[in-house]
């Protein structure tokens, strides 16, 4: 695509898996790209990949369920690199549990990076997008959230909500040239998928009609797609990444 030159994209849990991917992605096609993500260590080992590719990068130490923190890294930056035009919120986390010995600690820490941080990350960049009348937000969803998942109340309800976050999102801000979609991800090879046992990793494969676990790049040329100029008239859009796992 390399249609990205002159844009600036923030990327959230941009330290490994899915958002390390998409970090990559963008850069490559030509955007500036701002990764935030907890592990300093890790994210500086992906600002020098991408600089060593000739591209520009830099590092923003952020948790996400901070809100103060969230504030401190989107002013950051924008006093850095002047300008978001790209917003992808991929941060998330799980606690799995069967519902009935869920703790509500667990059910907040997730609703809180999964949902509550993009709703966060979103207001804090939206005043940059609406200035330059050209925006462009990606919320990383699951198919859990649209289908749901035993032990998985938490995730599956804050991906749920992603996807309601991403329409209303995009009715507020489509008269200003700012687009919001969703990419769902269905299994993907990942640091938070590794750990699964491997029937479980089999019964799954057998649910996908193109016979193969998805990788961290198939959802970043999505989240590639919907970033570029191409996608201008989509918005409001959940894009499935899931091999065929879930149709319709």
């Amino acid at each position: 695509m390399d249609d990205l030159s002159g844009r600036v994209a923030l990327v959230t849990g941009a330290s490994q898996g899915i958002g390390r991917a998409c970090a990559l992605r963008l850069a490559k096609d030509g955007a500036t790209v701002a990764v935030a993500a907890r592990n300093q260590e890790k994210l500086n080992e992906l600002v020098q990949e991408i600089k060593a590719a000739r591209g520009n990068s830099n590092a923003f130490v952020l948790d996400v369920a901070d809100e103060d923190q969230i504030k401190n890294a989107v002013k950051s930056v924008i006093a850095q690199f002047g300008k978001i035009d790209i917003l992808v919120n991929n941060a998330g986390i799980t606690r799995d549990q069967l519902l009935m010995r869920m703790k509500r600690s667990d059910w907040d820490s997730v609703l809180n990076t999964n949902l509550t941080s993009a709703y966060l990350c979103t207001q804090q960049v939206i005043g940059s997008m609406l200035k330059q009348r050209w925006g462009r937000i990606i919320n990383i969803t699951s198919i859990f959230g649209q289908m749901g998942q035993a032990g998985q109340a938490n995730y599956a309800a804050s991906k749920a909500g992603l996807i309601g976050l991403t329409m209303a999102i995009a009715r507020e801000v489509g008269s200003r040239n700012i687009t919001c979609n969703a990419v769902a991800p269905g299994f993907i090879e990942t640091a938070m998928t590794a750990s699964l046992a491997e029937d479980l990793k089999k019964e799954a494969l057998k649910m996908i009609p193109l016979a193969r676990i998805g990788t961290p790049e198939d959802v970043a040329s999505a989240v590639a797609f919907l970033a570029s100029e191409e996608s201008s008239y989509i918005t409001g859009h959940v894009l499935n990444v899931n091999g065929g796992m879930l149709m319709g």
